[in-house]
């Protein structure tokens, strides 16, 4: 996949939250944050004409994530 390098202001409370999340899934930040995006768009119904099959590889992508994301709360939850 493509990407471009972008500037973003971030306050210091969810840049912390994002470099820790992105540390336990083991991911960099920038991943991490397209990620969380790329799901929020697609949670509250963003949608792109798909000229090119973009919008369903996203949306397949944000169930993905999704997965992985309650895998891992699962995994946190039977460790105690």
């Amino acid at each position: 996949m493509a990407t471009r390098k972008v500037t973003v202001s971030l306050d210091d409370g969810v840049l912390a939250f994002a470099e820790q999340a992105a540390k336990a899934h083991g991911v960099s930040v920038s991943a991490w944050l397209s990620r969380a995006a790329r799901r929020e768009a697609v949670r509250t119904g963003f949608r792109v004409p798909d000229l090119v099959g973009h919008r369903r590889a996203a949306e397949e992508a944000a169930s993905r994530d999704e997965a992985e994301l309650a895998a891992a709360l699962e995994d946190l939850r039977a460790q105690g």
